[in-house]
């Protein structure tokens, strides 16, 4: 059963109609295929233009959606002989960031990526993808042991941000979060990070200091949240739709700032309705960031990547 945002309502109410008229026309005494397929027009229709004007908010909406493919189903869908790590080897397993090596398209890498779940249960094991310090520290151990092996490091984001909670603040996480982003400015292999639906705050930018930013077509992308941001400037998060047209958070709006470098285009209505062929896009991407990078000495990667970094918002 496909879920719907608020703004789908239109096409959420066609869909219940052609549901309708398919379950009247199950018993084959009545042939209703020329309507259902005058609605199905009119659904299509209605979902094309609704996504080619997406608002901001309505972005985040999209990029937050719980049907979007999880880390675990890019896994699934792109990787082979995954071979998952656990621990920081100072505190715990953290299940917001999960890593391990694997093979992709003939090439063996490292991946690391947030984990947000996709049922109660889950979601509540992987903490809703906010990652702790011992889940940075993780990562930072990963890119060494990919650094020390001469492996690509490949990296997923989708995150609201770091966990705020107090015993994450007791454990370093600004430390945390600090040393992850300079292991990732560190690294003298090619690292391609990826951001699949939300890019929030630290904990995105943690893993995505990479020699090439890809991003979704309805990706998110920002150092607050809308509400957060709203709730600072305006002290209510009902301003949260101003908020996230005045801070850029698009992808859109990311690739004209230099923010990014990559737009990975998404199914029609986004990639919660083809979840396959979104994942196969951005397989397609990612393969073509690392073969860019493959032949760029240790250094020169570095280089790259300071370099890349230093620019942005300089006028």
């Amino acid at each position: 059963m496909a879920s719907f945002l608020d703004f789908e309502k239109p096409i959420a109410e066609l869909h219940g109609k052609i549901d309708e008229l398919r379950e009247t026309a199950a018993d084959g005494t009545v042939d209703l295929s020329a309507e259902i397929s005058r609605l199905q027009a009119r659904s299509d229709k209605l979902l094309r233009e609704t996504y080619t004007r997406l608002t901001p908010w309505q972005k985040t909406q999209v990029a937050r959606h719980g049907d979007r493919p999880h880390f675990k189903d890019y896994v699934a869908g792109l990787f082979d002989d995954w071979m998952p790590l656990a621990g920081d080897r100072a505190f715990g397993d953290d299940q917001a960031i999960l890593g391990g090596f694997a093979t992709f398209r003939g090439r063996r890498i490292l991946v690391i990526g947030h984990e947000k779940g996709d049922d109660t249960a889950s979601r509540l094991r992987h903490n809703f993808g906010m990652g702790k310090p011992e889940g940075y520290r993780k990562a930072i151990r990963l890119m060494q042991l990919a650094d020390r092996f001469g492996l690509p490091v490949v990296t997923l984001v989708d995150t609201s941000g770091a966990f705020p909670g107090i015993q994450a603040e007791e454990r370093g996480q600004a430390e945390a979060i600090a040393r992850s982003t300079e292991q990732c400015l560190a690294l003298g292999v090619p690292m391609v990070a990826a951001v699949v639906g939300e890019g929030g705050s630290g904990g995105a930018i943690a893993l995505a200091a990479g020699n090439a930013v890809l991003m979704f077509e309805h990706a998110v992308y920002a150092v607050i949240s809308p509400e957060g941001c709203a709730s600072i400037l305006w002290r209510t998060a009902d301003k949260a739709s101003d908020a996230a047209e005045a801070m850029k958070v698009t992808a859109q709006d990311l690739k004209g700032l230099g923010i990014i470098d990559t737009i990975v285009p998404e199914p029609l209505g986004g990639a919660q309705r083809d979840p396959a062929t979104a994942i196969r896009a951005l397989g397609d991407a990612i393969d073509a960031a690392l073969v860019r990078l493959a032949d760029h000495a240790p250094a020169e990667l570095r280089r790259m990547r300071r370099e890349k970094f230093l620019a942005m918002g300089r006028l």
